[in-house]
């Protein structure tokens, strides 16, 4: 190497060291963590029941009796495992260490312990399935653990994100015209709010004009909930649901179950459960209380938002900016919420309309995942991530508020990433698949949007499915389907815990998350495309700092071959710095850098003058 080059090569990594060598300070007051935007932040998703077992004792939730009873049966993947908020709390190392700012907890409120018909039963252990709003449940401990690991999160610069439900509650309602099998959906049409049983039924709720009209005048008019079908509640539920107005059928939709299609996606129950009907404003001043004091009970930093398509864009107007509000009069200007507008497609325009037309700051971005699955796997070209630029100026707030959308790769419902990555190509030997399992986390935590990490991807979790199959147990599980399947990265399995941060992709997470931290341009900066294709191959952006206007180069290459390119740069970046992957220390020619990039690797490269 010649005395200019090496001078070149000396400046490039002075410049990288520079830009990532000090550690990011922790928040030193709660002040500092509060300023943080919601881009800025980088999110670890967990269900707290298969994460960590802290305190055996809460396994059964104080209840007694087998699995029917309490729920708890660690070999079923359908009921508790017994992992709660004390586990969580002494595992905020492990959280950290991977680069995490951020917590999101699936829900923690008090559930129906078990529901479901004879032979089908299944447990609360996911918390969607609330009957107490107001406090956490004994399965994960008490209130006091919660605010014991929300202060821990906060000691440490962390935020904490709670998952909440407004749609509907655990299935108590049931209906006398079907008492032994599933309701089905009565529309608006044929069982109107004005007639008993349908149309030609005894005339009810006398000048209640339907619920578009959300006054309260018109809701106190509603005095029967006996339209379509007549909700029974058994003996002894009739005040298991906290607050008190929420066992009252009045303030349900009573229609049967959902076919998740047109009418019946907002106004059926959820596979029974009860579906709340949100349009009353009795119903919408009711959960804006609840969530208002999980604010001033905890600090929390903001609420994931179950569901959301399912409610009517009315309650979220109200909602959201009463939440918003009250958090920032509580000291949190940057509270994040963001809803679940969940899609298998690539739909954009149907993820946007959200922002637009029910006030939600931010959704989480299905599309972000299906291209950067499609691409990551090799299943599709580039040209899908390439769109997200441009589809971005359908939010609310264009560009700039796409940065607060929340990405992922996978979550508990659509299933995990590397499950995607098999089900792409099943013959996939072990190293393409760690290959694409890592060059699919570069993508989350280079590219545009707030990454959020889903617990046990860090592992090498892949699971069969979704829902069920992919709520592994970080914590030695017991469930033989999960302890047969094989785990990325590793020979590991299941059977033992899985908390390990020499594994390859825990520490390539914990590399590119230090990056994205230190650096504005990847959480804060503009997007600008260079290179896409509708093949399996290059990919490049330049994520452009918010401050300095200098670009940092993002490349990948998607296909199984190594590739030479010469790739657009903006003529005044002088050199490059390598941040990860190999980038060249100067340009080819003003406005073009020669990359080398193998089988599915990927660079990240800073331009300094």
């Amino acid at each position: 190497m010649g005395r200019t080059a090496t001078r070149l090569f000396v400046t490039a990594a002075g410049m990288a060291a520079a830009l990532i060598g000090a550690p990011l300070a922790i928040a030193d007051t709660l002040g500092d963590l509060r300023a943080r935007t919601p881009e800025q932040e980088i999110v670890y998703f967990v269900l707290p029941d298969r994460f960590a077992n802290g305190d055996p004792k809460n396994d059964k939730g104080g209840l007694q009796g087998g699995p029917l009873q309490t729920g708890y049966d660690p070999t079923s993947r359908a009921f508790y495992h017994g992992g709660d908020l004390k586990g969580l709390a002494a595992k905020l190392d492990y959280i950290q260490g991977l680069g995490a700012t951020a917590i999101w907890l699936a829900p923690v409120f008090k559930n129906k312990p078990v529901q479901g018909a004879k032979g089908q039963e299944s447990a609360g252990y996911h918390g969607y399935w609330v009957t107490d709003f107001t406090t956490v449940d004994p399965h994960f401990g008490t209130d006091a653990d919660f605010k014991a690991l929300v202060d821990a999160a906060h000691g440490r610069g962390m935020k904490v994100y709670m998952d909440i439900i407004a749609n509907h509650t655990a299935d108590v309602i049931q209906y006398r015209e079907s008492p032994t099998s599933v309701a089905p959906y009565r529309s608006k049409g044929d069982y109107p709010w004005s007639r008993r049983g349908g149309v030609a039924g005894y005339p009810i709720n006398v000048g209640f004009v339907g619920d578009e009209d959300g006054t309260a005048a018109n809701w106190t008019r509603l005095t029967d909930p006996a339209f379509a079908y007549t909700p029974v509640v058994p003996k002894g539920e009739e005040s298991i649901k906290i607050p008190a107005w929420l066992n009252d059928p009045l303030y349900y939709h009573n229609r049967g179950d959902t076919d998740w299609k047109g009418e019946s996606a907002q106004y059926g129950d959820f596979i029974g459960l009860d579906d709340l009907a949100t349009e009353d404003p009795r119903v919408v001043d009711g959960f804006i209380a609840i969530y208002k004091g999980w604010i001033d009970r905890f600090g929390i930093d903001g609420y994931r938002i179950d569901t959301a398509r399912h409610v009517n864009a009315a309650f979220w107007r109200a909602f959201i900016p009463a939440i918003r509000a009250h958090a920032a009069a509580k000291g949190i200007p940057n509270f994040h919420v963001f809803g679940e507008v969940a899609t298998d497609a690539y739909d954009p325009a149907l993820l946007a309309s959200w922002t637009r037309n029910a006030a939600f700051p931010a959704v989480l971005d299905f599309a972000f995942m299906r291209a950067a699955v499609d691409a990551a796997s090799g299943k599709s070209g580039t040209d899908m991530l390439a769109r997200l630029g441009d589809d971005d100026a359908l939010y609310e707030g264009g560009k700039a508020a796409a940065l607060q959308l929340p990405t992922f790769l996978g979550n508990h419902d659509a299933g995990r990433f590397g499950y995607f990555l098999r089900q792409a190509k099943p013959d996939i030997a072990p190293d393409e698949l760690l290959a694409r399992a890592l060059l699919g986390h570069a993508m989350l935590l280079t590219l545009r949007g707030v990454p959020t990490l889903y617990y046990g991807d860090e592992q090498g979790f892949v699971g069969t499915g979704n829902d069920q199959q992919a709520r592994q147990d970080m914590f030695a599980s017991k469930v033989a389907e999960y302890n047969a399947d094989s785990l990325i990265g590793t020979q590991a399995t299941t059977a033992t815990d899985n908390f390990r941060t020499d594994h390859p992709l825990y520490r390539a997470i914990a590399k590119l998350a230090k990056i994205r931290r230190d650096i504005p341009a990847l959480s804060r900066g503009a997007t600008v495309l260079r290179a896409s294709s509708d093949k399996p191959g290059l990919f490049a952006v330049s994520r452009v700092d918010p401050d300095t206007g200098r670009e940092v180069l993002v490349a990948f290459n998607t296909s199984s071959a190594p590739l030479s390119a010469n790739v657009a740069v903006d003529p005044a970046s002088g050199g490059f710095a390598t941040l990860a992957g190999a980038c060249p220390a100067t340009s080819a020619a003003p406005g073009s850098l020669s990359l080398s990039i193998p089988a599915f690797g990927y660079a990240v490269c800073a331009a300094h003058p």
